[in-house]
């Protein structure tokens, strides 16, 4: 029986969160997610079960409420770099769940390294 998107993707997220979590023990864990509307990007630390820092394009400050492109996912990267670096964070691993590592998604990637973020 073939499986569904969904069943693809929720497979493929604990496969990646798994790996990742084995290899950067300590560290906390930037995870992206990506709907069709917004953009939202939360800063973890997985010891503590607390979220540090987060953004997204909901935010109306950053200026780009309701949209979902590559212009938005820069602001939104460079935004969370910003706020991690006020938390005292200079580094994380980039979880990007079940979502593919082209477009959007390393756009928030791109833009988190060129602010400062150590991913």
């Amino acid at each position: 029986m073939a499986n569904s998107k969904r069943t693809l993707f929720l497979k493929r997220r604990l496969r990646v969160r798994n790996k990742l979590r084995s290899v950067n023990a300590g560290r906390m864990r930037l995870s992206v997610h990506r709907s069709n509307k917004n953009i939202s990007v939360q800063l973890i630390d997985d010891v503590n079960g607390v979220t540090v820092a987060s953004a997204s394009t909901l935010e109306k400050d950053l200026g780009v409420v309701g949209t979902n492109n590559i212009e938005a996912a820069k602001k939104v990267g460079a935004a969370i770099a910003e706020r991690a670096k006020k938390a005292g964070v200079e580094e994380a691993y980039f979880d990007r769940g079940g979502f593919l590592f082209h477009g959007k998604v390393k756009a928030v990637a791109d833009a988190a390294r060129e602010a400062g973020l150590k991913i």
